[in-house]
């Protein structure tokens, strides 16, 4: 596959969504953002994402439910969950869901840069 990874951040955090764009911004190409789980599939399918940055708490889906459903009706987006939660089965859980990889807010930086270099890395 050529070309920059086509990422969708789906984060409720304004600010978040931002820094995360930013920081993601010098190697790979970020097509949108949604502060919701509404109208997911569709957006990454419309924007042609190859990666969805999924947070697990939104407001009106459960990322996992998200990531699952995602991953059920398009295996070939990669779905990475980006959570604060404390749950020590959160990284099983989204296994489970079918996430390609699970990266923890708070240790974000260098662990999401490394993630987003693994799938990119993957797809050559």
């Amino acid at each position: 596959m050529p070309g920059r990874l086509r990422v969708l951040i789906v984060d409720d955090h304004p600010s978040l969504v931002r820094a995360i764009s930013r920081l993601l911004a010098f190697d790979y190409e970020v097509v949108g953002s949604l502060s919701h789980g509404k109208g997911l599939l569709q957006a990454a399918q419309s924007l042609q994402a190859n990666v969805i940055l999924l947070d697990v708490n939104l407001p009106d889906i459960d990322g996992l439910t998200a990531c699952r459903q995602v991953t059920q009706a398009a295996p070939e987006i990669k779905v990475v969950i980006f959570t604060a939660a404390s749950d020590p089965d959160a990284r099983r859980r989204a296994s489970e869901a079918g996430a390609s990889a699970f990266v923890d807010k708070i240790e974000s930086g260098g662990e999401l840069l490394s993630t987003f270099k693994s799938l990119d890395a993957g797809r050559n």
